[in-house]
């Protein structure tokens, strides 16, 4: 057997072990790359960002391994990696799972091997995500229109409130100041037409408002997405006192489970009109908006469990107007029914399937809240 098949055999062999058998940064399945560098097995994905590190990067497949690199990768792994890189990861840093955005997992990687911040050393200036103050300029989109200008935001975990400012002059004081309680933020680049893209979602006296924004810099980017999540962290750790880290991590942000266009009718027998929605099932919340860049609700639908008198099915109305497409839904609640829809069949049933996740889901005492604020505002 030559010296290139037998270390073939070596590192295959090393990839199933239970550490190395998913990406040391993302988490995915059966990596088929390694740093001989760093001394981790990586996905193809991730292999791309350590290669712009100069981290000297191999396919365990195809490339030939000299016996010293196997000799390395034998005596290292992912385990060994995980102690000295993440030795101090933050319990709110958000870890990236293989299906993120790429500047998630890019930022990752580069604060894990380039910039060490989770040595565990202290760092001087402190990491701007630790110090509960974080404030700076990013690009926001306007209400009205489609312009992006750059607008003051001021992040304060000690008041539990991020706010931003219209104009330079901050003697006429805030455009808006958004509770920590409240707010959201999920990575959006698709939609933004940014690769920094990120959309902040929060809750105001009557609606739910969006702020789209970006920056230039991915790592600003990321540290304003991780200082939000430090801000959210420290609330829930004083509203839930009693709350573990793996309760409460989950709550800190989330992506939602599913967003698209459906058609949508209205209370009584009004045609059908697109709709953008966002299911966000952490509020049981069904979010319509009249188009996917929209500042603010048009409505919303809260989604109970069976037992409660909630429902969904596959649904085609008998005469229907204004419809342009086809393949319908119904969710049934107590006070109406909702018929949706969908352009396509694979749609229908992508929003049949989270719906029916969210029912599945025992209601949380605040669920109870949530449920009657919708109804009080239908």
């Amino acid at each position: 057997m030559s010296n290139h098949e037998k270390n073939k055999r070596i590192l295959l062999e090393l990839v199933k072990e239970p550490h190395n058998s998913r990406c040391a940064d993302c988490g995915a399945p059966d990596p088929d790359w390694a740093s001989y560098k760093l001394g981790v097995f990586v996905c193809l994905n991730c292999s791309g960002v350590h290669r712009s590190l100069s981290s000297r990067v191999k396919s365990i497949k195809l490339d030939f391994w000299e016996d010293e690199l196997v000799e390395f990768m034998k005596s290292s792994g992912n385990a060994s990696a995980k102690v000295t890189y993440e030795r101090a990861v933050p319990p709110y840093y958000y870890r990236p799972q293989e299906n993120d955005h790429a500047v998630l997992r890019e930022q990752w990687i580069r604060a894990k091997y380039e910039r060490t911040e989770f040595s565990g050393e202290t760092k001087y200036p402190p990491l701007a995500y630790t110090t509960g103050f974080y404030e700076g300029l990013l690009w926001k989109k306007g209400k009205e229109n489609t312009q992006f200008l750059k607008r003051k935001f001021v992040l304060s975990e000690r008041e539990f409130t991020m706010t931003y400012y219209n104009k330079d002059n901050e003697s006429k004081g805030p455009k808006a100041v958004i509770p920590i309680k409240d707010l959201n933020a999920t990575f959006q680049p698709d939609k933004i037409g940014h690769p920094n893209g990120l959309q902040l979602i929060y809750q105001d006296a009557i609606h739910t408002r969006n702020l789209y924004v970006y920056h230039e810099s991915p790592e600003e980017i990321v540290t304003w997405y991780n200082a939000i999540r430090a801000a959210r962290y420290a609330y829930l750790k004083t509203a839930y006192p009693t709350g573990s880290d793996e309760e409460l991590i989950p709550k800190i942000t989330r992506n939602y489970l599913k967003e698209g266009y459906m058609e949508k009718t209205g209370p009584q027998t009004e045609s059908f009109k697109k709709r953008w929605f966002i299911l966000d099932s952490q509020n049981r919340k069904l979010l319509y908006f009249k188009g996917q860049l929209d500042a603010e609700e048009l409505g919303a639908v809260f989604i109970g469990t069976e037992s409660n008198g909630y429902s969904v099915k596959e649904y085609i109305p008998k005469h229907t107007r204004g419809n342009k497409w086809n393949c319908g839904l119904m969710v049934d609640t107590p006070g109406r029914q909702f018929v949706f829809m969908c352009e396509q069949e694979r749609d229908k049933k992508e929003w049949l399937d989270a719906l029916k996740h969210v029912l599945s889901r025992p209601m949380a005492p605040q669920d109870y809240t949530v449920e009657a604020n919708i109804k009080y505002k239908n």
